[in-house]
């Protein structure tokens, strides 16, 4: 039997979480050491899934079929295609980053809330996120999947209410109830998007007699397994709901700002840039490849969606006055990118989600733990309280400038190649939509810029004045990060070359094909 990759690149941050948590209370440093080595063997793992999978080769690479519960045709199945190996490569890729960003964030305060910050618990708990979402992205059975995809809530939960941001952990008597809101409304909102999507799992299972994702979609294209239009449809509402909650997509994505804002920036890169993720890829292998009539059929209420997300997350990001807050109004607009490009139903439009997907969580991770290193410095998340910082820590603002351009998709950085191949790919058959769309670039530009002009540029105040620069631990977080930032903007051909084949098996499971050019109309 060959070595089994898939479970291995997932087991062991599973089996790293155990061993962090066991380490004795008096070895922080210790538990903190462990939990990066670990991160960083999954990433040699996972680096080499992405050495040994042929874009070019079979759909789903690397599998693994084991049977587990045989009465009720749950199967243990894995299997990657180049879409799932690039958001394993993304996740694998974040972890050291998060980990050495939150090097100090659970360290135990002098205060009563210092029983909720075990550091051992809160590097097992990322590592407990990281071994959940890979299997996501890597199983192929549909109940195996929803495993994964709910029991990745109960860690966040904790991450989220028991080790909350600090900038205000000492003025503000509510950060308690505040941290705590925001968690109970992650887990009810997402809680009850499982399970409607709990339901149409049953309900797949009744009308396929299975749950092998494979499986089923080979009888639904070789005509065996045939679904009555209703149910069809049902079944994907089912589905979709639970993802666009995960995703998040208006208007299921209020739960996300409170997040966000209340986690420490480790732990909102967390959510923002892999768990999310997690909601967006499963409708490209699960709404669209299981039910992709029904897609279709659904597809102009879901571009009307995904169009409402990225302009009302813009327009609130330029009124946010917090600057955690305005990442994630951000990131409510960029998710309707990729939602309009995996249903523009093109294969430059799907082709561009998925560099999204992985350019996304790469630009927010920069901006996102600059900017907590930033507020970890001052102690607020106003903007208000900042200005003139490029003059005290020129490395900081040039950091934080960098991550603000890439999230406005600035030509050179790589976000850009993902945003502009979604609007070429809507427009060639939404013409409407992708004009709609190049709306939320402008606000972009503008929420963007205004951020960086209130708290970088200006005078220099007093709070300011001796705000240290960029260490080296956080420079080693932050270079690496805007390294490929760079890079992926300059040369992003090998990411296309592994997603593109993937993307033409998903073209063909919803059965179109490209609109060819109105040569006509253009002359």
């Amino acid at each position: 039997m060959s070595f089994p990759l898939l479970t291995a690149t997932a087991a062991l941050p599973a089996v790293g979480a155990i061993a962090t948590a066991a380490v004795p209370a008096a070895r922080r440093t210790a538990a903190k050491w462990l939990a990066l080595l670990v991160s960083l063997a999954t990433l040699a793992l996972a680096v080499t899934v992405l050495v040994r999978f042929d874009p070019d080769g079979a759909r789903y690479q690397l599998t693994e079929s084991r049977s587990w519960i045989a009465e009720f045709g749950v199967g243990y199945e894995l299997g990657v295609d180049g879409i799932g190996v690039a958001l394993i490569a993304l996740t694998a890729l974040l972890m050291p980053f998060i980990i050495l960003a939150g090097w100090h964030d659970a360290d135990p305060l002098e205060t009563k809330s210092s029983r909720w910050r075990p550091t051992q618990g809160f590097f097992a708990l990322i590592l407990a996120v990281e071994a959940m979402v890979i299997m996501s992205f890597e199983a192929t059975d549909v109940f195996l999947f929803y495993i994964f995809f709910e029991a990745m809530l109960i860690p966040m939960y904790f991450l989220i209410g028991g080790f909350g941001d600090r900038a205000h952990a000492g003025t503000d008597e509510n950060a308690s109830a505040q941290r705590s809101y925001a968690a109970v409304k992650f887990l009810l909102y997402n809680l009850v998007g499982g399970l409607i999507m709990l339901a149409a799992v049953i309900g797949l299972y009744v009308v396929a007699g299975n749950f092998s994702l494979q499986e089923i979609t080979e009888a639904r294209a070789n005509g065996s397994l045939e679904m009555a239009t209703s149910t069809e449809r049902w079944l994907f509402l089912g589905f979709f709901f639970a993802f666009a909650v995960k995703a998040p997509l208006w208007p299921l994505h209020t739960w996300l700002p409170n997040a966000m804002g209340e986690a420490t920036a480790p732990v909102a890169v967390l959510i923002t840039a892999v768990v999310d993720k997690v909601g967006t890829f499963a409708m490209l292998r699960f709404c669209l490849g299981l039910f992709p009539e029904a897609s279709k059929w659904a597809t102009p209420a879901i571009l009307v969606l995904a169009l409402i997300s990225i302009i009302y997350g813009a327009l609130l990001a330029v009124g946010q006055r917090d600057i955690k807050r305005l990442v994630a109004y951000a990131s409510i607009s960029h998710f309707g990118f990729i939602i309009l490009g995996i249903f523009a139903m093109t294969s430059q439009g799907q082709s561009g989600a998925t560099l999204y997907m992985v350019n996304h969580g790469i630009s927010t991770a920069a901006l996102m733990l600059v900017a907590g290193f930033l507020i970890s410095r001052r102690g607020s998340r106003l903007i208000a309280d900042y200005g003139g910082v490029q003059k005290v820590a020129p490395v900081l603002a040039g950091t934080f400038l960098i991550g603000g351009l890439a999230t406005l998709s600035l030509p050179g950085l790589a976000p850009f190649v993902s945003e502009f191949l979604v609007l070429v790919g809507a427009f060639a058959r939404y013409p409407v939509a992708g004009i709609i769309a190049t709306i939320g670039i402008v606000l972009a530009a503008l929420y963007t810029l205004v951020l960086y002009q209130r708290t970088m540029t200006g005078p220099v105040k007093p709070e300011v004045s001796a705000m240290p620069d960029l260490r080296v631990r956080e420079l080693l977080v932050v270079a690496p990060l805007i390294a490929l930032l760079i890079g992926l903007g300059v040369y992003p051909k090998p990411l296309t070359e592994l997603v593109n084949p993937a993307v033409k098996h998903t073209m063909s499971d919803v059965q179109q094909k490209d609109p060819k050019p109105d040569v006509e109309a253009a002359k």
